[in-house]
């Protein structure tokens, strides 16, 4: 299962996190990516990132994400995409989390897409 295009990255990943497939998620992102998981943090590299990825799955919530806008140069494509994701916490209150994700894909040798940047929170992501 691999992105061959910047789209199908997007797809994938609302596709593993349904499934809570940890592994999968993980391997969309290159070795040392850059995920900011909130405002003002950022996770690099895959350890990082499984562990910020990890946590957004034990909320076991519904996660939806629209199709991406595609800006694609040669072998680079900026992405930006809506998100949502309803969940409940563990004291049973509703936790909605909503953002417009700002994400760097590039194309690797063998032909995959995979992230870069992800920015699921955007220029708010920055901090």
């Amino acid at each position: 299962m691999s992105a061959q295009t910047p789209e199908r990255l997007c797809t994938l990943f609302t596709e593993c996190f349904g499934a809570g497939d940890l592994d999968a998620l993980v391997a969309l992102y290159e070795d040392q990516a850059v995920l900011l998981p909130q405002p003002g943090h950022m996770a690099r590299g895959r350890v990082a990132i499984r562990a910020s990825l990890a946590a957004f799955l034990a909320m076991k919530g519904s996660f939806r994400m629209s199709p991406p806008r595609v800006i694609q140069g040669d072998g680079i494509a900026l992405l930006f995409a809506d998100w949502t994701l309803d969940a409940v916490g563990p004291d049973g209150s509703s936790i909605n989390l909503a953002g417009q994700t700002t994400d760097v894909a590039r194309r690797q040798p063998d032909g995959r897409w995979l992230y870069a940047i992800d920015s699921p929170f955007g220029v708010a992501g920055i901090g």
